[in-house]
């Protein structure tokens, strides 16, 4: 139901939702990079789970389900992963050290903002100019389909600039974009609304993580409840004639 207000919120129907175009839900653009930041926030979330005691309730629960969504996530790939993928790991390869802030504790890496401020990985389809909300889709000429493709080959490149103290600025290639019909089957697998929404739901998610973590909520009562305190929804017996 809450896709459909996407939809509205676009009057030109395109291959690819624009980022921070309105979703239709007030106080909610459309998120740049969605399959990324998911994957980050629940590989994280799973991480900070395994300081629980395995007995916990609810690291169980909160691991069944944050594993079920991540499987989603995973198994949904956008155009041109793979061939995105060899080069960023050719880029590793290359000069691993160089990128070893960027590795994750399962061993993978997390991409870094590009210098236009966002989290893009269309960014550059502007020229680099800040991006703003609207309801057109991308729209790009071929001059302009040629520079997109310099620039993808160009993002894995390092440039060192000749100085007292060298400097080095690391490029890094962001994942390429989920097709808006990618987003949408992300969106009906899961069921939650869209996808903006299971962000802030992940988020959320990983800050109750570390706060139920910092309260140790699986260790025993200090003080015991009294009996019968938490027994709810006890059906009432019928009233004697």
């Amino acid at each position: 139901m809450r896709s459909t207000f996407r939809l509205l919120a676009n009057v030109k129907a395109a291959r690819y939702l624009e980022p921070f175009a309105p979703t239709g839900l007030t106080g909610l653009a459309t998120h740049p990079s969605p399959r990324p930041t998911l994957i980050h926030l629940y590989k994280t979330t799973l991480e900070n789970l395994k300081s629980f005691p395995e007995s916990s309730v609810y690291r169980q629960s909160t691991e069944a389900l944050t594993r079920h969504r991540l499987q989603i996530i995973e198994s949904v790939k956008p155009p041109g992963y793979e061939a995105w993928l060899e080069r960023v790991k050719k880029a590793v390869a290359a000069e691993p050290e160089r990128f070893a802030s960027l590795r994750l504790a399962d061993g993978t890496y997390a991409g870094s903002m590009r210098d236009d401020g966002s989290d893009n990985p269309r960014g550059e389809e502007w020229n680099g100019e800040a991006l703003e909300a609207t309801t057109e889709g991308p729209a790009r000429t071929t001059e302009q389909e040629e520079r997109w493709h310099k620039v993808i080959e160009d993002a894995t490149t390092v440039e060192r600039k000749d100085a007292d103290f060298a400097v080095e600025q690391m490029k890094w290639e962001n994942e390429p974009a989920l097709e808006a019909e990618q987003v949408s089957e992300i969106e009906k697998q899961i069921g939650a609304g869209l996808i903006e929404e299971v962000i802030q739901v992940a988020e959320g998610e990983l800050k109750l993580v570390q706060e139920m973590y910092k309260s140790k909520v699986w260790e025993e009562l200090e003080e015991k409840p009294r009996p019968g305190q938490w027994v709810y929804f006890d059906r009432i017996p019928p009233a004697a004639p």
